[in-house]
């Protein structure tokens, strides 16, 4: 028996902010998505996420409120892991910089890269944004000389620092990116990037002396290491201390990452690999950022969604349908409270919520409950099991290529043609005449056969949907479900009885302002 293919995705280490946001919520399903599919489809799946816990804003952040930097970080990691938590996410690991095992691993690749000769010892003075915990020369300074990134107010620095010869590698890294167009993608984050690095990389300034909330430099404990230095080691950590494991899972196959980072991810990182000798990540996926009710999220402006809530009010399940239906990944999205209640009502509620409900409340009407055998098939079956099996297809290679939404499209435009073949066999009409027993039976298993494909589909988007359709068809072990148990149309067993018919999604009535 061949050994199983592996996967490993990760998602960005998360910044403790103090409030979490839907922003925390769609990147962090987008990946469990991307997980649960590689798994469906027979791959072992290593998923990374994690918190990103250094730096000087940290520090300030904590000092402001009278607690330690570790108190203060704590509190808000513990609210991420809850919201993974309530989202089904199916992360192997959570990485905390602040552990014991990231910072040896840290200190470690810091003394290889030294002893190297890539990092010297000398005296920084220049720009910083302690908001990104990024450097900047006077120009990339935006026109109001702030942070090109987050426009805030930048702070003259002059301090003794180590650096990393990152100009070393610059060129190495320009080839690597123009000859490799899958490595940074979409292909607008691609060319930034390439933009960037033509406008000259200098050495990057990897320690700090002025504040202490970081990982000690190895043998100069008066340092701290940077923290974006820190922190994308981190997708190395899990890894490092076990050769089968890092010869398995490395290179990981997407680093996915907010479109703002993207320089961190696919500059400095690529270059720390280059300089210690190890693979480059396979694919640096920059998403877009959601914006809510016409503008991007800002505590300022007092948009931001708690996804708390939204589960709360809604149910994880609705939230990760509308987060990967609405928005192609790569590209900036919308988010309303109106139009996911629109998408809950028009898509959960009535397309797919309907087919179930109709479809096992007629075999408990008209066959007692019982899925009988299907034998033969005239034109319309056969039509209608192509179109299963051609969106089963589409599906496949959809996911395969990360698009997410267009996944889901299909699956519900084949939702839609089960309603439809509904319509057109017209099952009450074909209980009325005894003649047409064996094809109101073909039609019956015909739909709840395609309940089962739809379930095992919708299941790396849908975890807790697909087992529930699962559970009313009767159906067992669904967790040992796999996409080949949809290649094929007719593998439902027949002779059993189905379960009773439950609202997978009430329908959310609105008040008229």
């Amino acid at each position: 028996m061949s050994e199983k293919k592996s996967f490993y995705i990760t998602t960005p280490i998360y910044y403790p902010s103090a409030k979490l946001h839907i922003g925390h919520a769609y990147c962090t399903t987008i990946a469990d998505a991307i997980a649960r599919f590689k798994r469906l489809a027979g791959y072992d799946v290593f998923f990374l996420t994690g918190s990103d816990e250094h730096g000087q804003k940290i520090q300030r952040t904590a000092e402001k409120q009278n607690v330690t930097p570790i108190e203060y970080v704590d509190k808000i990691v513990a609210g991420f892991q809850e919201l993974w938590q309530r989202l089904n996410i199916s992360n192997d690991d959570f990485i905390r910089t602040s552990e014991e095992r990231h910072q040896k691993v840290v200190q470690e690749f810091f003394r290889r890269i030294r002893d190297k000769g890539d990092i010297y010892k000398g005296e920084y003075t220049g720009l910083y944004c302690t908001h990104c915990e990024s450097y900047w020369t006077e120009l990339q300074l935006d026109e109001n000389k702030c942070c090109p990134d987050c426009h805030r107010a930048i702070e003259k620095v002059s301090e003794e620092a180590y650096f990393f010869k990152m100009s070393k590698y610059g060129d190495k890294i320009l080839k690597y990116i123009e000859e490799n167009p899958k490595f940074i993608v979409p292909t607008s984050r691609r060319n930034e990037m390439i933009k960037f690095i033509k406008q000259g990389l200098e050495d990057l300034c990897v320690s700090r002396t002025s504040f202490d909330w970081g990982i000690p430099v190895p043998e100069d404990e008066k340092h701290v290491i940077y923290v974006w230095f820190d922190a994308v080691i981190n997708y190395i950590t899990p890894l490092f201390n076990d050769p089968e494991r890092f010869k398995k899972f490395w290179p990981a196959d997407i680093h996915l990452v907010g479109k703002e980072i993207v320089r961190f991810h696919s500059i400095i990182w690529p270059c720390m690999l280059m300089a210690l000798d190890l693979p480059l990540p396979k694919q640096i996926y920059g998403h877009g950022w959601l914006i809510v009710e016409g503008d991007k999220m800002s505590k300022s402006k007092g948009n931001v969604v708690d996804p708390m809530h939204l589960i709360d009010e809604f149910g994880a399940d609705a939230i990760r349908y509308f987060l990967l239906r609405e928005i192609t990944l790569g590209q900036d999205g919308g988010f309303s409270r109106d139009a996911l209640i629109n998408r809950i009502n028009a898509d959960l509620a009535n397309d797919l919520g309907n087919l179930l409900h109709r479809s096992l409340n007629m075999i408990k009407k008209f066959q007692g409950g019982i899925v009988l055998k299907s034998v033969g098939e005239n034109e319309i079956d056969k039509s209608f099991k192509n179109d299963a099996m051609n969106t089963v297809f589409e599906y496949k290679n959809l996911m395969e290529n990360v698009q997410l939404s267009d996944a889901i499209k299909k699956v519900w435009t084949f939702i839609s043609r089960a309603n439809k073949y509904i319509d057109e066999t017209m099952p009450w009409k074909l209980a009325k005449d005894e003649s047409q027993k064996q094809i109101l039976s073909n039609t019956l298993y015909n739909l709840a056969e395609s309940l089962r494909i739809i379930s095992i589909l919708i299941s790396p988007l849908m975890p807790k949907t697909g087992q529930k359709i699962f559970e009313q068809l009767n159906l067992e072990n669904f967790e040992k479900s796999r996409l080949e148990d949809v290649l094929t149309f007719g593998k439902l067993p027949s002779d059993y009885k189905v379960n009773k018919a439950e609202q997978l999604f009430p329908r959310i009535e609105v008040e008229k302002q």
